[in-house]
């Protein structure tokens, strides 16, 4: 038993840091922040889906603990927020929009749909993070692309989030799909336990 938990912890903290070393390398960059990655959440919803919802939202809690230590390097504490939108900014920018990855592993009983649907529905969950943040905290409005303008900021916020968490939606189910559709692949990823 001890032999299986300290596993666990192996896996999760190889998961992190390939999550990690993959969210470095952008595809693209928002100029007001947000970016689409190589893979970066690939690495901890497969495995949410090998060990679980539980195991999962521990893991990505580190992670997220991590993507927030990169955000204070790229100068959070330096964006003029007043204490209660920075921990605001924090917990749904941040913690929260990176631990929901961890329910990737929602459905992961029910095969190849199941995993799709949970990694769906976890990246959806950040996107309506990082929304109600855009709404929220920064109340952004205005122009989008060249001659594009909105003065709601509920408009802006979906159009802006979405121009990159889509992407990373579309890389992120197509990456899991092909490691998923290998067998060999498939036996080594995912336990008996969630097969």
């Amino acid at each position: 038993m001890k032999n299986s938990k300290t596993k666990i912890l192996v896996e999760g903290a190889i998961m992190v840091a390939l999550a990690t070393a993959l969210s470095f390398i952008r595809v693209f960059r928002l100029p007001w922040g947000g970016s689409i990655t190589l893979l970066s959440m690939l690495p901890i919803v497969l495995f949410s889906i090998r060990r679980g919802v539980k195991s999962g939202l521990a893991v990505s809690f580190v992670y997220s603990l991590i993507q927030f230590a990169q955000g204070v390097i790229g100068g959070l504490f330096g964006w003029g927020l007043t204490p209660a939108m920075l921990i605001a900014c924090i917990f749904l920018d941040y913690i929260g929009a990176f631990t929901v990855l961890g329910i990737a592993g929602l459905f992961r009983r029910k095969g190849l749909p199941g995993w799709i649907c949970g990694i769906s529905l976890a990246v959806f969950l950040r996107f309506v993070l990082h929304l109600l943040s855009g709404v929220i905290i920064w109340q952004s409005f205005g122009e989008l692309w060249n001659g594009f303008f909105t003065e709601s900021t509920w408009l802006y916020s979906f159009l802006y989030n979405g121009c990159y968490m889509l992407p990373e939606l579309i890389f992120t189910l197509a990456g899991a799909i092909a490691l998923l559709e290998v067998p060999q692949t498939r036996r080594f990823l995912i336990t008996d336990e969630a097969m």
